[in-house]
């Protein structure tokens, strides 16, 4: 295989990072309740069953059967400006990007005292970005880097929770993990591939008592490999395969007065395991498409929630999302630190149901972006990117 072949392929995938408003191709959107405070303490406030997205041992800390459903809307900026291509202005995109509707639902059982097992249906990386009006009206673009892409995935999960004694609770969970994508760049490439990976998670929960409690969990996350129509420059290929991240995250709660509570998170994301994308087919030597130089990154989160009445509960919070990417930029991943601005509230609509809404603004910064096209003898592409998000999002929970 060519190094124009396998760049292309590489680069396809990868465009991912464009918009999934979170650290690399991250989804961190996973209830209302935690968009409404910047994720902060998710992983063991447990005030639903949307924490089994974070924690398996939170499920100690529930008492009643508990059911979650929700709807996040990302209304997502990407806005790539002053593209410059051997000395000609290509323009640029005032928005790149695409709303995206993300549903997720869980459902936890307290079996006893002792045991709970829960399901839980979310998604933690998906994206897509559309680079191909770059390319019109142009006679000589780099077209390895421009295209039209779009990443879906969703992470059906089982767990279960054991209490070791009043203060210690330890989970475990399985993921199997469904991602779809396709994408487009011009007459090169045509790829509508899907697959199947499994991963897990392994969490614990710490009480010092009824008003401080921590959690902890590290998510294992696979290697991805979808299979479909792969065509690059008319040559047919089985199988890509890309690596995930795996996460890890403690999380603290205080209620500090009978109305008052802050909390917080640290998420720490593995995206140096994103070190290439290869290829397979069948009987012959996988190939390396791109090596990479991601970096480990941290989303770091505080946040209060405060109750008003019987009724209402207000929360807010902030995050700083640290990017991924590290000595080499590109227009296909252009990563950046990105802040998160949130609120939200809760109505409880009788002692058993309860409506959630979170509001969150994620604000990137402008990132300029200097990369090589592998197409032979074409020079440099130079832009600059500005990718942000404003999540919208709905939850109903329900004990029984």
């Amino acid at each position: 295989m060519t190094q124009l072949n396998k760049t292309l392929l590489a680069v396809a995938v990868a465009l991912a990072s464009t918009q999934a408003t979170a650290a690399g191709f991250q989804l961190n959107s996973q209830s209302a309740t935690g968009i409404g405070r910047a994720m902060a303490g998710d992983a063991i406030i447990a005030d639903n069953a949307s924490v089994l997205s974070r924690n398996p041992a939170a499920m100690a800390l529930f008492d009643e059967k508990s059911l979650s459903v929700g709807l996040t809307y990302a209304d997502v900026s990407v806005e790539v400006s002053d593209v410059n291509f051997l000395g000609n202005e290509l323009g640029g995109i005032e928005n790149a990007g695409a709303g995206k509707m993300i549903p997720n639902a869980y459902y936890i059982n307290p079996v006893n005292d002792k045991f709970a097992f829960g399901f839980a249906a979310f998604s933690n990386y998906g994206t897509g970005a559309d680079l191909s009006p770059l390319t019109e009206g142009q006679t000589i673009v780099p077209v390895d880097l421009l295209g039209n892409t779009q990443v879906a995935t969703i992470n059906l999960n089982a767990s279960m929770s054991y209490r070791i004694n009043d203060a210690l609770s330890l989970g475990v969970g399985l993921d199997m993990i469904q991602g779809s994508g396709e994408l487009t760049r011009g007459s090169m490439i045509n790829v509508d591939a899907d697959g199947w990976a499994v991963g897990g998670i392994v969490g614990l929960t710490y009480e010092i008592n009824e008003n401080h409690r921590f959690g902890l969990s590290y998510r294992l996350s696979p290697e991805m490999a979808a299979s479909g129509d792969i065509s690059v420059v008319g040559n047919q290929f089985d199988e890509i395969n890309i690596p995930l991240a795996d996460i890890a995250q403690f999380a603290g709660y205080h209620q500090l007065t009978e109305k008052f509570a802050v909390h917080y998170t640290a998420q720490w994301s593995q995206w140096s395991s994103f070190d290439k994308i290869s290829l397979h087919n069948d009987n012959a030597p996988a190939t390396d498409l791109k090596n990479y130089h991601w970096k480990d990154s941290w989303f770091l989160s505080l946040g209060a929630t405060y109750d008003i009445n019987d009724k209402w509960t207000v929360r807010a919070g902030v995050a700083h999302d640290q990017g991924v990417v590290d000595a080499i930029s590109s227009l296909s991943i252009p990563d950046s630190d990105r802040m998160w601005y949130s609120a939200g509230f809760s109505y409880n609509i009788n002692e058993k149901s309860s409506i959630d809404f979170g509001f969150t603004i994620v604000d990137g910064e402008k990132v300029h972006v200097v990369e090589a096209s592998s197409i032979p003898f074409l020079p440099t592409i130079d832009a600059y990117t500005d990718s942000g998000a404003t999540y919208y999002s709905l939850q109903y929970n329900y004990k029984f």
